[in-house]
């Protein structure tokens, strides 16, 4: 059972590729990524533009206050629902760049919803287990984030925009350019660490993590290559996206660190993430999940 679940067979990975191969030149997905930052940047400040008409003055003001810590849970739906507009960047330059339908960056559907419910069953069940034990269960310093019923009732929203956060991010660097690398380059090397790599470079933030921000690049770039892994041993994006997914509620609704981009959590730790030795204390456990949890979904997908 061991050998299966820790095998490397990444067949399936081929039939994810294929439809890339027609227009796999590098230059294609070099201009494909300017244009997909390009139409984020510009399209963006629309956003605003729109909420500037809708909302009342007040609500607005808040609202913009407040967008750079999200602490209010209307922030960070904001800022969450935003990644639809990689969505439609990456939409349009697959027509319009590599002539293929954007639902091949995701592979066949029906496959790709079916695994994805195996694995989210998977690691709900890993993360119920995983709350009833240390660091959680026995953490005297675990504060109240949202009161019970507000979190409840916001539930359902929050879930949507971390879906389309996550599955917005899934699609560009497990989709799009993992699919555009292994379609020009047969090396693993090459289609899993340069994505991942990018990945966690995108996670860079020094003056949320000061001092942790290369650690949290690593992190980051190791879940990269994890799910790279499971998109290639699956054959679609849907146990990446299941992955990402189900680690974003628990680290976005569940249990947050305490001030920026807490505002939808029912618990918060006892520190913030500009509190660098506690921070620095908690990955190696964060680490662990991690890993945890990808062994769950490669045992989910023995299915």
């Amino acid at each position: 059972m061991l050998k299966t679940i820790f095998a490397f067979d990444y067949t399936a990975h081929a039939r994810f590729v294929a439809p890339a191969r027609d227009t796999a030149e590098v230059w294609r997905l070099v201009l494909g990524l300017v244009f997909a930052i390009g139409f984020v940047w510009t399209c963006a400040p629309l956003i605003w533009q729109i909420l500037y008409l809708v909302l009342s003055d007040e609500s607005y003001r808040v609202l913009y206050d407040d967008f750079e810590t999200m602490l209010l849970p209307q922030s960070l739906l904001l800022m969450l629902s935003s990644f639809g507009l990689i969505w439609l960047g990456i939409a349009v330059i697959t027509v319009m760049l590599h002539r293929r339908r954007p639902e091949t960056l995701i592979g066949p559907p029906t496959i790709a919803w079916m695994q994805a419910k195996f694995v989210v069953v998977a690691l709900l069940l890993l993360m119920a287990a995983l709350l009833v034990l240390p660091p959680y269960r026995y953490d005297p310093l675990l504060k109240d984030g949202l009161p019970l019923g507000r979190w409840l009732a916001l539930l359902a929203p929050a879930l949507i925009a971390l879906f389309i956060q996550t599955s917005a991010e899934e699609v560009l660097f497990r989709g799009y350019i993992q699919q555009q690398l292994a379609a020009r380059f047969a090396s693993p090397l090459v289609w899993l660490l340069v994505p991942s790599a990018l990945f966690g470079l995108a996670h860079y933030a020094p003056q949320t993590y000061g001092s942790n921000a290369w650690l949290v690049v690593i992190w980051a770039g190791l879940f990269g290559v994890l799910a790279a892994d499971l998109t290639a041993r699956s054959g679609t994006l849907g146990p990446a996206i299941a992955l990402h997914f189900v680690t974003n509620i628990s680290a976005l609704l569940l249990i947050a660190p305490q001030g920026e981009m807490s505002g939808l959590a029912l618990y918060k730790y006892g520190f913030s993430a500009a509190d660098e030795a506690a921070v620095r204390a908690y990955l190696p456990v964060d680490f662990a999940v991690m890993l945890v949890s990808w062994l769950a979904a490669r045992l989910a997908l023995r299915r």
